[in-house]
């Protein structure tokens, strides 16, 4: 009788008191998301950012535009073309309506007639000119597809481990944010490089050649996606870098 009331009074000590050593694994890995949900759920809203800033960038023809001098064509109307990974255009303009003192055709908002066309060779084989002068960019558009799809990738993940609770998903999650960022950048070098090779390739139409918006949200989201990759990676530790050191710098005192 006496043994039986030991254990009895045993397991209501570790029940009640589960600061004296007995520590639930569940109740534990609840807290520990408990306590870290709402920097979880903030940086999982900076790579939803960084998703959505990668397709706006990804589905639109600004990534380049190729200027030539306004009278290079004749007295009345030039000729801007500006292209994407995927798709090229055209715009006319008429010289009237430039500024005088400008010297270089364009800007892209002023009133035109615009064509726009599918790069073929990625359905067809068709263009395999202009595939061959830009071999370039069609590697970064590989890459930007690539990473974008390791960005939702990532999100599930993390969307798993405040769902379900399991801290383990936050790892595979930040390398997988890292890592699509490492790959954008890389996307951006490529693709400039291969805006460098068409344009030395064919020197005969003197132009000018500069960036647009669709590359500048392309590379906010590449600096956003690994800004939170770090971020949950610090997250999956199963202890907070700033807790461990403040103590230290108190002890001190």
């Amino acid at each position: 009788i006496m043994w039986s009331t030991f254990i009895v009074q045993d397991e209501e000590v570790r029940t009640v008191n589960p600061s004296a050593g007995v520590h639930q694994p569940s109740g534990g890995l609840e807290g520990f998301l408990g306590s870290r949900e709402g920097k979880i759920k903030l940086t999982l809203f900076m790579a939803v950012t960084s998703i959505m800033l990668t397709v706006l960038g990804v589905g639109t023809e600004f990534w380049v535009e190729l200027k030539p001098s306004k009278s290079f064509y004749n007295n009345q109307t030039c000729l801007v073309a500006h292209y994407g990974l995927w798709k090229c255009c055209t715009k006319t303009f008429w010289v009237s309506d430039m500024d005088p003192k400008q010297e270089i055709c364009g800007p892209l908002h002023l009133h035109g007639e615009s064509n726009c066309t599918f790069f073929k060779f990625y359905t067809t084989g068709e263009n395999i000119v202009l595939f061959q002068k830009m071999p370039e960019k069609v590697a970064s558009a590989m890459f930007a597809i690539i990473s974008l799809f390791l960005m939702v990738m990532g999100a599930i993940c993390v969307i798993m481990a405040v769902s379900k609770g399991v801290q383990f998903f936050l790892k595979p999650a930040a390398v997988c944010f890292i890592l699509s960022g490492v790959l954008i950048f890389l996307c951006l070098i490529v693709f400039h490089q291969s805006v460098l090779s068409f344009l030395a390739s064919d020197q005969s139409i003197p132009l000018h050649h500069e960036m647009s918006w669709s590359v500048t949200c392309v590379g906010c989201a590449g600096a956003l996606v690994i800004v939170a990759g770090v971020l949950f990676l610090v997250l999956a530790l199963p202890y907070s870098p700033w807790q461990k050191c403040l103590p230290k710098k108190n002890s001190d005192i």
